[in-house]
């Protein structure tokens, strides 16, 4: 039997930071830009990164991306939902 190798997707070079929100970090955010969950662009509970970072359903994620443009970095936000089969 083959033993499967263990990868940290987080460490991965095109992989961004992805930093789980807390709940009042949460709130802040739709607070600040008048939105709901569902407004916000949607991620799978199941996503190699969303089980790397423990994020559930219900969760939201902060992707900072690296840029090469006028600005160092852009932040993203995703809502974390389960996959329907």
């Amino acid at each position: 039997m083959t033993k499967k190798k263990k990868i940290d997707v987080l460490l991965h070079k095109y992989v961004p930071k992805h930093i789980l929100l807390t709940k009042d970090e949460t709130k802040e955010l739709l607070k600040k830009y008048k939105i709901g969950l569902n407004d916000l662009p949607q991620m799978f509970e199941k996503d190699p990164v969303s089980i790397a970072i423990g994020a559930k359903e219900g969760d939201v994620v902060k992707i900072i991306r690296e840029s090469d443009t006028s600005v160092s970095s852009v932040v993203y936000y995703r809502y974390v939902k389960k996959e329907k089969i």
